[in-house]
């Protein structure tokens, strides 16, 4: 008997959210998910996520939200975090952040603990705890809670993020890497049985910078000024991670990467 976990790409903006509320039930049905997981800290206007949206990534069948770097951006949705049972902030964060740490879901009569890590290079706006010092205590203790631990990890370079899969190789049923948003192609099974990807892609546009509009982001480069990023709504695209876990080891027994086109088009081309 297998567990089946959707782990989805990072969700940008509003052409993230059509793509699942027009693919997710297909998707999910297609692979028979048990548990969905999303990074969504770009959901709304691609920079960080408010209340509402939140919300509504629940009711639309994503059982857990994990973050990243952007997590705390929209202020509503961090006086909701402390009392939200479906979002989960970066474990390495100092401990007084809002939010938990972890969650353990109970999945086909198995506890499934998730946790998620963000790495403490990269990212000048905040300052993390070492997650490779963190999380070794963190993991034992979701051991000893659950049969089934799960890792999503935040983090810049994908060396970093397969540092982090090959240092819980075989402790852990997956090590899942976001945060650049683009599908990498070294999904896997590491030898000690933990499924590894550096980074598993996103929701939204496809044909686009990171699910941005390319001509603002090329306006950056051009003129150095700090001009507000608009979302791309081209190419629509479900992107993701599958990892199919044995109950009984508590270790992936298969990963495939997922890839779904989604045809949306942008509100205002609607007037």
């Amino acid at each position: 008997m297998s567990l089946n976990v959707l782990f989805l790409g990072e969700i940008v903006g509003r052409a993230g959210i059509a793509v699942l509320k027009q693919g997710l039930s297909r998707v999910k049905e297609k692979y028979n998910v048990d548990l969905t997981i999303a990074n969504a800290e770009g959901t709304t206007n691609g920079f960080g996520i408010g209340m509402a949206h939140s919300i509504q990534l629940s009711r639309m069948g994503i059982d857990l939200i994990t973050g990243g770097e952007k997590f705390y951006y929209k202020v509503d949705f961090v006086e909701f975090l402390p009392k939200c049972s479906f979002a989960i902030r970066p474990a390495n964060y100092p401990a007084s952040s809002p939010g938990k740490p972890y969650k353990i879901l109970e999945i086909k009569g198995r506890k499934v603990a998730v946790t998620n890590l963000i790495s403490c290079s990269g990212f000048s706006r905040i300052t993390p705890n070492n997650p490779f010092v963190q999380c070794g205590h963190l993991i034992r203790k979701l051991k000893e809670e659950a049969d089934i631990v799960l890792v999503q990890f935040h983090c810049t370079t994908t060396a970093e993020c397969a540092t982090m899969g090959h240092f819980l190789d075989g402790q852990t049923a997956c090590v899942v890497g976001t945060h650049n948003k683009v599908l990498t192609a070294d999904a896997a099974i590491l030898p000690g049985g933990t499924a590894f990807i550096s980074d598993n892609g996103r929701c939204g546009s496809d044909l686009s910078v990171g699910g941005l509009a390319p001509d603002k982001e090329i306006e950056k480069f051009l003129t150095a000024l700090p001009n507000r990023s608009w979302e791309a709504w081209d190419d629509g695209q479900i992107q993701g991670l599958l990892v199919r876990i044995d109950e009984a080891t508590g270790l992936a027994a298969s990963v495939e990467t997922v890839r779904e086109h989604v045809k949306v088009t942008r509100p205002e081309a609607r007037q």
